[in-house]
């Protein structure tokens, strides 16, 4: 029972972060209807730019702990500088190709893999580096069950999840960014700028991927090819919730998460080299039995 409950902690702590992936991913999947396969490219670069802040503001290379002010300087901007980045990124890139092809969509997106991917390379360097934690790596309690790190993305991530929720139930922006989403022609009879709030969606949506990757660096080290299967599982999560769903796909994260640690407990054929193809088959199934997810709904549209 104490490996039981070990993993399945575990696995909500790495759910965690599959879920704000999957989060991002739906978030940008509303406004343009499609994926964005750099999404983890995009999350990777933005965790780079926090471990050169943490280096310039002193912090000591190599190390794994940092004090908590330290931290949240650098992950506060760093969290400013993607959203940005993400708002000029859709000004600039995908406003002109808006109703271009999809393949003109999906080759922009291959070619924003890359080029992060590339950028962090030749900045950076291919080395591992050890991203630190201000929650401590030991245990959280005397058990160990769950150690503080563990702990501290969990919570993290919840109050993101919050933050979120809250944004788009009760301002005026979030509304409007769910009637772009919804209802664009409608959205734009009622004076709402359609575009403004699509640029803003990618804005949070990578501010969503920059948090998700300073939160897993330290468990998986920083190098530019850290959120490639991190991203599959957020795509795994966001598929069994269902895309249409920002709060199906959270809880799609968590269950990916949780399935994926049970699997490679309790099935031996499984082990740990088969975690990725278990979300990968996850992904095959709901999308056979249930193409819109567990809590996805059909778009009907009139043709």
């Amino acid at each position: 029972m104490d490996l039981f409950v070990a993993q399945v902690l575990a696995g909500i702590a790495t759910g965690a972060i599959y879920a704000c992936v999957a989060l991002a991913v739906v978030m940008i999947y509303q406004a343009i209807h499609h994926l964005n396969f750099g999404q983890g490219e995009m999350a990777m670069f933005s965790t780079y730019i926090a471990w050169q802040l943490m280096q310039w503001f002193g912090a000591e290379s190599g190390g794994t702990l940092v004090s908590l002010p330290l931290y949240v300087l650098a992950f506060v901007l760093t969290v400013a500088i993607s959203i940005a980045g993400g708002f000029v990124l859709e000004r600039t890139v995908f406003a002109p190709i808006r109703n271009a092809p999809v393949l003109s969509h999906v080759a922009v997106f291959v070619a924003l893999f890359l080029i992060f991917n590339s950028l962090a390379g030749e900045i950076w360097q291919h080395t591992i580096k050890p991203f630190p934690t201000p929650f401590g790596s030991g245990p959280l309690t005397q058990g160990g069950l769950i150690s503080k790190h563990d702990a501290g993305m969990v919570a993290v991530t919840l109050l993101v999840l919050l933050a979120l929720a809250l944004f788009f139930q009760f301002t005026r922006a979030g509304l409007a960014m769910r009637a772009s989403a919804a209802n664009p022609v409608s959205a734009r009879l009622v004076g709402i700028r359609v575009g403004l709030m699509t640029a803003l969606g990618w804005g949070m949506a990578s501010g969503v991927g920059a948090i998700a990757g300073m939160l897993i660096a330290h468990k998986v080290f920083l190098e530019p090819n850290m959120m490639l299967s991190i991203l599959l599982y957020g795509f795994a999560g966001a598929v069994l919730g269902g895309m249409t769903s920002p709060g199906g796909a959270v809880l799609g994260g968590f269950l990916v998460g949780i399935v994926e640690n049970l699997a490679g407990t309790y099935i031996p054929v499984v082990g740990s080299e088969l975690k990725l193809p278990i979300a990968l088959a996850l992904i095959v199934v709901v999308l056979v039995v249930r193409p819109t997810g567990l809590f996805g709904q059909r778009i009907v549209q009139r043709v």
